[in-house]
């Protein structure tokens, strides 16, 4: 007989998840193109990212447990710093290696956009380094559409890789 699988739980991020968020997403910087930071950080150096989130407003970061340790995380950030991108964000999801294919990016991604369904945002955009089909099927399930891409914008493992850029309509402008 096989154990009953453990929920998952989704919440705001904390610090004392700092430590293991920054394992997550370093395994991506060491072993993958999907971001291109091509360094590994410490948490003392992702203390600022993680203090860049709020458990309200439209940039938030939300965490995933499951069997007792943390299987992922997503984002919603500030697109671009000019005022008049407030109503917009970008979006991205980082799961944990042991998490992949488990359905925790469709559950972190639900509860980021229910919160944002809340917000002033007009808006989500999400850059995808390509190819990675695995997140553009995440990301067309949740609504997101394919505009365009930025070829050859990134060097990383000595070669170029494209992104693909995606945006999700959210909501109504925020003054009406």
């Amino acid at each position: 007989m096989s154990p009953e699988p453990e929920e998952l739980q989704v919440r705001p991020g904390t610090e004392a998840d700092l430590p293991t968020l920054t394992d997550v997403y370093n395994h991506y910087v060491r072993e993958t193109a999907v971001t291109f930071d091509t360094a590994v950080f410490t948490p003392e150096q992702r203390r600022p990212w993680l203090h860049s989130y709020s458990e309200d407003g439209p940039h938030r970061l939300l965490v995933a447990w499951s069997s007792r340790r943390i299987a992922g995380y997503a984002t919603s950030s500030r697109f671009r710093p000019k005022p008049a991108y407030a109503s917009s964000v970008e979006t991205s999801v980082y799961l944990a290696p042991h998490a992949v294919g488990r359905g925790i990016g469709t559950a972190l991604y639900g509860a980021l956009f229910a919160a944002l369904a809340k917000e002033p945002v007009h808006r989500a955009f999400a850059g995808i380094a390509l190819p990675n089909e695995a997140s553009i099927r995440l990301h067309e399930r949740f609504g997101f559409r394919r505009i365009g891409d930025f070829t050859e914008a990134g060097w990383k493992f000595d070669r170029y890789w494209d992104v693909g850029w995606y945006e999700k309509p959210l909501g109504p402008h925020p003054s009406g």
